[in-house]
């Protein structure tokens, strides 16, 4: 069975992120998994490894499965050609990043995901070394070489992500 996949529209990483936990909790007592889809309003967010130096100018900014359904929903959309790439890991297209991938797991769940770019301006990347990286950036609307909305690439994307974590196994709880 696919999961089931939601739009939650422009939302607010924290609220978001609530909300994944909340999933989670409800995963582990033995509810179905769901996808979440969503719009963020510029955030930066640090991993494990992650260093600030990473960080250029903040301002005012408050896995492979996975990733291939990233490029073959960007191919549908007008940007073939992306592809999964290990190290530096992300998703590519024409040796410039369109998503990153950080799929973190914990006791068989996943609370965190990707992040595709859907038409980020090009001088924002200019506030941040993305993933501790300096490479060139891509959004997808540039890529297709045409203006999308982010609710039109969920609608696509949504249900390409749903089938391909639908068939990790379940790890138990415990």
């Amino acid at each position: 069975m696919t999961p089931p996949w939601q739009w939650l529209g422009r939302a607010d990483y924290r609220r978001v992120l609530a909300d994944q936990l909340a999933a989670r909790e409800r995963v582990w007592a033995g509810e179905p998994g769901v996808v979440l889809l969503c719009e963020h309003p510029p955030v930066i967010t640090l991993g494990r490894s992650a260093s600030l130096a990473n960080i250029l100018d903040a301002g005012d900014i408050p896995i492979e499965r996975v990733a291939a359904a990233i490029a073959e929903t960007c191919a549908a959309l007008g940007a073939p050609g992306a592809a999964w790439q290990r190290d530096p890991a992300g998703v590519w297209l024409d040796g410039k990043k369109l998503a990153a991938c950080g799929i973190h797991v914990a006791r068989g769940v996943s609370v965190h995901g990707f992040a595709l770019d859907v038409d980020t301006p090009a001088q924002a990347w200019r506030a941040i070394r993305p993933c501790g990286l300096d490479v060139p950036q891509i959004s997808l609307a540039r890529a297709r070489g045409a203006p999308i909305s982010v609710e039109h690439v969920a609608r696509e994307l949504g249900p390409r992500v749903a089938f391909a974590v639908r068939s990790v196994p379940a790890v138990p709880a415990g």
